[in-house]
């Protein structure tokens, strides 16, 4: 084989070789930051009521949050990854189930305020 062909191989290789300890290392950065976005998700849902407004959906994202941590620590940053997006999906889902409840609630209590000024005005003008 001739020198410049040997050369240009090993050149290829070592790029190749950097490239793909490139991807490994960005891989845990993006893997880390999805999993604290999702944590900051979970909390915000917690904070939102969700806890007893939408126990079902905060429950499920709190479990994916446990098994996308332990993913992270056993370095399976792609399982880690895909289980924080599903906690974050998860808590976003609690998140809203508990503002519409808090909105159906507060337009409930607002419809029965509105029946009794009726009856009150209906009463008053008889």
């Amino acid at each position: 084989m001739p020198t410049n062909t040997k050369h240009s191989l090993s050149t290829l290789a070592g790029a190749a070789l950097i490239l793909s300890l490139a991807a490994c290392a960005s891989e845990k950065v993006p893997a880390t930051a999805d999993v604290a976005v999702s944590k900051n998700a979970v909390e915000n849902a917690v904070s939102a009521g969700a806890a007893d407004l939408a126990p079902a959906e905060i429950n499920a994202a709190r479990d994916k949050m446990m098994r996308a941590n332990a993913a992270l620590a056993n370095k399976d940053y792609a399982l880690a990854r895909d289980l924080a997006n599903q906690a974050q999906a998860d808590a976003k889902l609690a998140q809203s189930k508990a503002n519409s409840a808090k909105a159906t609630a507060a337009s409930n209590a607002l419809d029965a305020d509105l029946r009794v000024l009726r009856d009150e005005v209906d009463r008053a003008s008889k």
